[in-house]
């Protein structure tokens, strides 16, 4: 298997992250009953499976790496569906999934930041496409989910 460079396994933790996101706004939509914020966990799970395919896109595209990217990718992936196990456990509620999903986008948040830093050094033109199309989205399911949570909390008061 080809050898990643810092970049490229940056960008292999973003795809995995966003293949993870997926699955963590399955669980915590089941787990909120409240219609508006469902609905944002739809979108949001959405969002993080066109991120997740551009992530493919742009492997795709580095001479000879993908199956090196789409293997971190995996570790990435299972890594953060431990914690979200560890975190949700069997009497997790709503907001304790809100909770879990503010750490969580903020990680991806910083994933993405942390790309673009990098790649304002090697300037590869796909990947830089990639960050300035999906930092603002980080940015707004940071925001979003902390909102959603804080909303609940208020409720649940």
């Amino acid at each position: 298997m080809a050898e990643l460079t810092e970049l490229e396994e940056k960008l292999a933790e973003v795809y995995g992250l966003a293949q993870a996101a997926q699955g963590a706004t399955t669980k915590v939509a089941g787990l909120v009953e409240d219609k508006q914020i469902t609905s944002l966990l739809e979108r949001m799970h959405d969002e993080a499976a066109q991120t997740e395919e551009r992530c493919e896109q742009v492997a795709g595209e580095l001479d000879g790496k993908k199956t090196a990217i789409q293997e971190k990718a995996r570790e990435t992936k299972q890594e953060a569906e431990k914690m979200m196990q560890d975190y949700l456990g069997s009497d997790a509620d709503g907001l304790d999934g809100l909770e879990f999903l503010i750490m969580a986008e903020a990680g991806e948040l910083g994933h993405v930041e942390i790309v673009g830093a990098m790649n304002e050094v090697t300037g590869e033109p796909k990947v830089q496409e990639l960050v300035e199309w999906a930092q603002p989205i980080q940015q707004r399911h940071f925001e979003d989910t902390r909102r959603a949570a804080l909303e609940l909390a208020k409720q649940e008061a």
